[in-house]
């Protein structure tokens, strides 16, 4: 497996993640397990007495694993100063309860390069993990859009690159415009790149390849790839094209024989997040696809948003995809 393959090579960095939702038996799970693997160092956010005793129950030993109590600090001021920089205004009494925002302070950890990566979301919702993340991270100085893709390994290696494919975005931005479906497959194709060391091959879904239909709902995906071949003409891609004409060489061959993909596919860019989320929860249910994500993309520093139903092992995995962006 191509995640298995993440794990041992981010044995080499070993970096510092922290764990907001430290209390969370999972998170210490994960914590424990990257410390024996010498994964990365990880941090849990939360009460050493409650973390302590949940350890104790799991049989786990704290030892290599960094706690962090809110209490022992007061960030307010910083919290403050950060996010009235910005297009955000707060007053002190906000500033002052965000202080005790475990999110918060994970992603001012990060910010202040006290831990290169932050990892939320199995207990908080995903818009609480991407508002703490703007505030605080910030995008990168040339991306206009956060957006996220989804790491899938299906069991067919004849798909994508030996059988993993990137998926975006489906976890993010509900209807994206031409502009910011252009930016999706730019920053999902250079992911691609620097994740798996390909080639990617960005195919832009839609219920319709080269024309076969007519919808006004087209128009965008159209004018999305236009713009990636302008800015980018280093990145191969082509659209509109329905998912088999991606996917499968010979209906490519039949419905876009001029395809330069030629349905060798490996970057997924869906319409809007109906369709991307749709999507990779029927191929990680019905293909029995390990699937990875959402793993954010455009900030300065990773972090990432967990499932509210994730094992402590896609914690692990997710750890180990992001020690390679930070």
């Amino acid at each position: 497996m191509i995640l298995d393959d993440f794990l041992q090579k981010c044995k080499v960095k070993s970096k510092r993640v922290v764990y907001p939702e430290g209390e969370d038996e999972r998170l210490i799970q994960a914590a424990a397990y990257c410390v024996r693997q010498n994964i990365a160092k990880p941090i849990l956010i939360g009460r050493k007495d409650i973390i302590e005793n949940k350890a104790a129950s799991l049989n786990i030993e704290l030892d290599g694993i960094q706690v962090v109590q809110i209490s022992d600090f007061d960030y307010s001021d910083e919290l403050f100063s950060i996010i009235n920089s910005s297009k955000k205004r707060i007053d002190e009494n906000e500033a002052q309860n965000l202080s005790k925002n475990p999110l918060y302070i994970g992603a001012l950890l990060v910010r202040k390069d006290l831990a290169d990566m932050c990892i939320g979301g199995a207990v908080n919702d995903t818009a609480d993990v991407i508002k703490a993340a703007l505030y605080i991270i910030g995008l990168k100085d040339n991306i206009n859009l956060l957006s996220s893709f989804f790491l899938m390994e299906v069991p067919t290696a004849e798909f994508g690159e030996n059988g993993v494919l990137f998926f975006a975005d489906c976890g993010v931005n509900p209807d994206p415009n031409s502009a910011q479906l252009a930016d999706i497959a730019i920053v999902t194709a250079d992911n691609f790149k620097n994740l798996m060391g390909k080639e990617p091959k960005v195919a832009m879904l839609s219920f319709s390849t080269k024309a076969s239909a007519k919808h006004k709902m087209l128009d965008k995906i159209i004018e999305a790839t236009d713009i990636v071949k302008q800015k980018r003409s280093d990145i191969l891609i082509d659209g509109e094209l329905q998912a088999d004409a991606a996917l499968v060489e010979s209906v490519c061959a039949r419905k876009a024989p001029n395809s330069p993909i030629k349905g060798h596919a490996n970057v997924l860019i869906f319409p809007d997040l109906n369709a991307g989320n749709i999507a990779y929860k029927l191929v990680e249910r019905l293909a029995k696809a390990q699937a990875i994500g959402p793993i954010m993309q455009g900030l300065k520093k990773p972090m990432h948003d967990l499932s509210r139903g994730c094992k402590y092992m896609d914690v692990v995995y997710l750890t180990a995809i992001s020690s390679f962006q930070s």
